[in-house]
């Protein structure tokens, strides 16, 4: 067997084609990652977005309790509206 110009370029081809579906294929597999790596912080996000708009809601609350009327009861109906909106969306 004899290897001429034209296998070698041949194989040449070949290896290169291969090496760019593999690159691709890794980029595919690596922005799939990132993805799910993103959907996870954002989660965390909401969860400790959740946790605040609580705090802030019973910090509210409290003022309220102590007899602060107007811009507190009004944030409190705010607060409150869009909490059970988001619970049923």
């Amino acid at each position: 067997m004899t290897i001429t110009t034209d296998t070698i370029l041949t194989i040449a081809a070949v290896i290169g084609a291969l090496g760019v579906i593999f690159g691709v294929i890794f980029a595919v597999y690596r922005w799939y990652l990132k993805q799910n790596k993103q959907d996870e912080d954002i989660k965390s996000m909401k969860d400790e977005q959740c946790l605040l708009t609580y705090g802030v809601l019973a910090c509210l609350k409290g003022l309220a309790e102590q007899g602060c009327d107007g811009p507190v009861k009004e944030a409190i109906n705010k607060i409150e509206k869009h909490m059970n909106q988001q619970a049923h969306k």
